[in-house]
């Protein structure tokens, strides 16, 4: 499956597991999630473009490349800030953004969008980032890695 690798922006992702969502709470909505849970999708939300917008910022400072298709031209290893706490901070956000959705449709079905969006992110956007940058960078790398978690 190596001809995905790379090949969907992951907003687009995003957006395919926002509208997956939308349908399953939509023909499929068998089990809703509890009204307390559900009252907590703003938050979600905020926190979600929150960390996603502040890793965004860490690259933009640094002048290093925002094209997830272009991982080989990353010029600069952003380690610090949120990049401290999780090497995918902007995957991250879009993860709590597509919980928010989930949690405001209120859909138990939709919940299994969640972990589909996970996957297809870490196996073909994160892992071909991940080989790039560690060709570029090399012990400097492996060294984050050892310290700061893939998602949390």
């Amino acid at each position: 499956m190596k001809f995905l690798e790379l090949k969907l922006h992951p907003p687009v992702v995003l957006c395919i597991a926002l509208l997956s969502t939308y349908l399953c709470n939509r023909y499929f909505s068998v089990a809703l999630i509890p009204e307390a849970f559900q009252d907590s999708y703003v938050y979600v939300a905020t926190v979600g473009v929150f960390v996603a917008i502040t890793g965004v910022w860490q690259f933009r400072q640094a002048k290093t490349t925002l094209d997830p298709h272009k991982p080989h031209n990353t010029n600069h290893l952003v380690s610090t800030g949120i990049y401290g706490f999780t090497r995918n901070p902007m995957y991250l956000g879009m993860a709590l953004v597509l919980l928010a959705a989930i949690l405001k449709l209120g859909s138990l079905l939709g919940l299994v969008n969640l972990p589909i969006f996970v996957l297809y992110l870490t196996y073909f956007q994160v892992k071909p980032e991940e080989r790039a940058i560690e060709k570029r960078f090399g012990e400097e790398y492996k060294r984050y890695k050892s310290k700061v978690r893939r998602w949390l």
